[in-house]
């Protein structure tokens, strides 16, 4: 069961339209730091094209299908990729414009980033606490929770 903080309000959850945009961008932050190990490997466009459609739905620009397709298409390019690094930044991507449509994807984009990181010898660790540090306290508690409870699933 989702977490109804994380349900937009339109949705019959408590997330606000503005929080929601902030988890996406910040998602799309978190997939872009990332990005590099993907495209180092491949010229597949769509990782990429998912977070500017994150971005462009943040600004009002786009509806949730688009983004949804997007995100469908990054996992596809994922798929395609065989250094574990680069899988891991596409699903990052993936996971990022899927916030779109349901906030907690946001969780996901970390995830992958910090997956990206360890597949390429960094500290996965220190990806997880710099990219929540870029979240006011509100939202950060939010995800630490949300990261939480998928733990323990």
């Amino acid at each position: 069961m989702r977490n109804s903080r994380f349900i937009a309000l339109h949705r019959g959850g408590e997330l606000s339209p503005i929080d929601h945009r902030l988890l996406a961008l910040w998602a799309a932050d978190c997939a872009e730091t990332i990005l590099f190990l993907y495209k180092d490997h491949h010229d597949d466009c769509r990782p990429q094209h998912a977070l500017d459609v994150i971005r462009a739905w943040a600004r009002g620009e786009v509806k949730t299908g688009v983004a949804m397709k997007a995100s469908v298409a990054a996992h596809a390019a994922a798929r395609l990729a065989t250094d574990r690094a680069a899988v891991a930044a596409a699903r990052a991507a993936a996971q990022a414009v899927a916030t779109a449509h349901f906030a907690d994807h946001c969780i996901g984009a970390v995830y992958y980033a910090m997956k990206a990181r360890a597949a390429s010898g960094d500290d996965a660790e220190t990806e997880k606490l710099q990219r929540l540090l870029q979240l006011p306290t509100h939202l950060r508690e939010l995800v630490q929770q949300g990261m939480a409870a998928r733990m323990m699933k």
